[in-house]
């Protein structure tokens, strides 16, 4: 089926009153877009990241405008008159949307991805096979985490490759996907627990765990707080982890920093990564202050990631 899709712009000022007419008209399922919005969910929320896509700001830049969707019929057309009775003042643009591009269409922007010398990342809807000498690391990419194409995430990924070992326990802190632990039990290791201040986050490792044949007796998956809550510190404290991944930003490796290191067992790693290459000399200097000694620190497209040993505080 073909839909309609209609695109209302106006002055930031009169958004409101938009789609306030456009409800009061009988229009259901609006999509309001808003640069103000957006730049406030970046300022309430800017402890997540460093750095926002340029592509994003430039796409989010002056825009006020609503979107809704009719069927391409001369019924669907005259139902978006009936929606758009009174509005003035306005610009409207309309396209056509076919309903498998509507549904789908974004799939075709996820293709397989090799990382490393070992891992092949792949989305769930299409032939799981690796090439010979990988292992298959499969995702939905559909459900908002990382699917191992920022270059954060490919340099933890690659970390994790040199890291995992047979028999190893894993905690990822930030899991997210579940896409770096998932790739640790994958790469052999024995146990994973996921811990992600997200709420939605471990249903959405689960379902990727679930791609990837992993047990539930060999993942676990936690929401909460590391920093904040002391209680979930006194648990993740109450074992020794062969590696720790951190996959997060500055502002959240540099606490971590000062608390994860005797989680550490004898001879293992935290890996971090997200880290913006404007704060890496910070990270650095907090790291190695906490007792940490950086073994490999790889850089890419101005991100860097730290793979460190805890050697105690001095």
């Amino acid at each position: 089926m073909t839909w309609l899709e209609y695109r209302v712009t106006t002055a930031p000022e009169k958004l409101d009153a938009l789609a306030a007419r456009l409800t009061a008209n009988g229009a259901e399922g609006l999509v309001i877009e808003d640069e103000g919005d957006f730049r406030r969910f970046l300022e309430e929320n800017r402890q997540y990241w460093d750095y926002v896509d340029e592509a994003l700001e430039k796409r989010m830049s002056g825009v006020a405008q609503v979107k809704f969707y009719v069927p391409a019929t001369d019924a669907g057309r005259a139902e978006a008159e009936g929606y758009l009775a009174g509005v003035t003042d306005v610009d409207i643009a309309v396209e056509p949307l076919e309903e498998e591009d509507w549904a789908n269409g974004w799939k075709k922007y996820y293709q397989p991805l090799a990382i490393g010398q070992r891992l092949y990342v792949v989305p769930e809807w299409l032939p799981r096979e690796a090439p010979e000498g990988r292992v298959s690391l499969v995702l939905d990419p559909g459900l908002t985490f990382g699917t191992g194409a920022h270059p954060t995430t490919q340099l933890c990924l690659e970390g994790v490759e040199r890291c995992a070992r047979p028999g190893q326990r894993v905690l990822d802190l930030g899991c997210g996907s579940g896409i770096l632990s998932i790739a640790a039990l994958r790469l052999g290791a024995d146990y994973a627990l996921g811990v992600d201040i997200d709420p939605k986050a471990p249903d959405v490792a689960r379902e990727n765990a679930e791609l990837n044949d992993i047990c539930r007796e060999s993942y676990r998956l936690l929401a909460g707080d590391v920093l904040g809550d002391k209680s979930l510190q006194t648990e993740l404290a109450g074992e020794r982890w062969d590696l720790i991944l951190a996959n997060i930003v500055a502002d959240v490796i540099i606490p971590l920093s000062a608390v994860v290191g005797p989680w550490l067992a004898p001879g293992g790693t935290f890996l971090c990564a997200g880290i913006i290459d404007t704060r890496a000399a910070e990270v650095r200097a907090e790291l190695e202050q906490n007792g940490f000694v950086i073994e490999e620190a790889p850089a890419r497209k101005g991100w860097c990631a730290y793979q460190c040993r805890w050697e105690g505080k001095a």
